[in-house]
């Protein structure tokens, strides 16, 4: 996996310290929900039952570099 620097820098903050790699490669691989950003970032969207959450991974438009990942308060599940 490649990440950005901003992506290492958050990390260290206690409330995305708890994510686990394991998570966010599951959301790459199979996500719930995917969506294009109007810059190209691609973000997908995970339901996590340990947490009982949705993680939210954004991805630099290549499609592999991890630019942020955190449990999206505003994920509806089901809603496309």
């Amino acid at each position: 996996m490649r990440f950005t620097q901003y992506f290492l820098y958050v990390r260290q903050r206690a409330d995305r310290a708890k994510i686990k790699l394991e998570w966010i490669e599951d959301a790459i691989r199979e996500p719930e929900r995917t969506a294009v950003q109007s810059d190209g970032r691609i973000r997908k969207w995970k339901w996590i039952k340990e947490e009982n959450k949705a993680l939210r991974v954004v991805l630099l438009p290549d499609g592999q570099t991890i630019h942020n990942a955190f449990f999206d308060r505003n994920f509806k599940r089901g809603v496309k």
